[in-house]
């Protein structure tokens, strides 16, 4: 049997290991449903209608910007369409307008409030107001879009740091393992979170640096479980023969050792991710985090902890929160069991 397919084999055997557990897999598909959607947040919610009829033209605000002075107002600027005299003539005579779901984008403010912010859910805020008087339902929204979009990009960025950083050292071992292992003791013991409190001091607050400093140690942990996977496969007889035929250290590496070395990687991925999304939340309810505008589950936290009596704030943030970890752990653990060569 040709290598290609033993390998589709074993992939088949580990997808339905995985679809046998029920709770891990039907996770993933309620948590790809859901990022799904976070995806086309704009469309969902957004204070800009899906479409406008007037006077017989057809516009489209999603996807483009339109003067109030189209739409019979008085002002060259952007309209806005939440405007009662607006609204009034976009719904005058054979005149129409479609919002999304939630007619409320995370920044829009609702002006129209008869009651101080935070205030609770009502028919037009169905989770409420924070204590700026935006839609918290648009917020969690456009922050779990940004929690899960942020763990992706950190999991992948340490999770490649640390197979070329473990392949390097179990590999080559020797000197340059020993080397390696200094460096990450030194590394390790460096105080992350009083680093990222004096960045946050020096530089600009954005995702963009939160994912750089987290970044830098959160590759350690992987490295160590394929450094011990490459330090067991590199004296197998395989690799041996493969050296002896002249066969170059990166092909051995990249073709033979590493696909051995996966394991841990791909069962790791849902913990680091988790992971990942819970060090955002943290640093942002600390205010560490993002620029205070961006939506972020961590300020609505922060917010929360600010304002006892609102308990939408705190409740709807924390079910959101809650729910998204719970779910990529159900994943991990089904994967973890999937791969687990005890159990083929």
């Amino acid at each position: 049997m040709s290598e290609p397919i033993r390998k589709n084999s074993l992939l088949r055997r580990k997808w339905y290991g995985f679809r046998r557990n029920r709770r891990g897999y039907y996770s993933l598909v309620f948590f790809s449903i859901l990022f799904i959607l976070a995806l086309f947040a704009e469309v969902l919610s957004n204070d800009k209608p899906f479409l406008v009829k007037y006077n017989g033209e057809l516009y489209f605000p999603l996807v483009k910007v339109y003067p109030e002075v189209v739409f019979g107002g008085d002002f060259e600027s952007e309209t806005d369409y939440r405007d009662p005299y607006i609204l009034e003539k976009l719904n005058a005579g054979d005149n129409y307008v479609i919002f999304p779901p939630n007619p409320h984008s995370y920044n829009s403010i609702n002006l129209a409030l008869d009651q101080p912010v935070p205030s609770p859910p009502t028919r037009e805020n169905l989770l409420g107001t924070d204590d700026r008087g935006r839609d918290v339902l648009a917020r969690l929204i456009y922050g779990f879009r940004l929690s899960v979009l942020f763990g992706f990009a950190l999991t992948a960025v340490g999770t490649l740091l640390g197979i070329v950083a473990g392949a390097v050292q179990g590999y080559f071992g020797g000197r340059t393992d020993i080397f390696f292992q200094r460096f990450i003791e030194i590394w390790g013991a460096m105080p992350e979170l009083y680093l990222l409190i004096i960045f946050a001091s020096i530089f600009k607050p954005s995702v963009l640096l939160l994912l750089i400093l987290l970044s830098m140690f959160g590759w350690m942990g992987l490295s160590d479980y394929v450094r011990a996977e490459f330090l067991k496969g590199r004296n197998l007889e395989y690799v041996k023969a493969a050296k002896a035929l002249g066969v170059g250290n990166l092909t051995i590496m990249y073709r033979h050792l590493l696909p051995n070395g996966m394991t841990p990687v791909i069962t790791f991925l849902p913990f680091r991710m988790s992971g990942a999304i819970l060090a955002l939340t943290s640093l942002d309810f600390l205010g560490l985090g993002v620029p205070p505008s961006t939506p972020s589950l961590g300020e609505l936290l922060a917010q929360g902890k600010a304002n006892i009596d609102a308990w939408w704030l705190s409740l709807s943030t924390f079910i959101v929160l809650v729910g998204t970890l719970v779910l990529l752990i159900f994943v991990g653990e089904a994967l973890r069991e999937a791969f687990d060569p005890r159990k083929q």
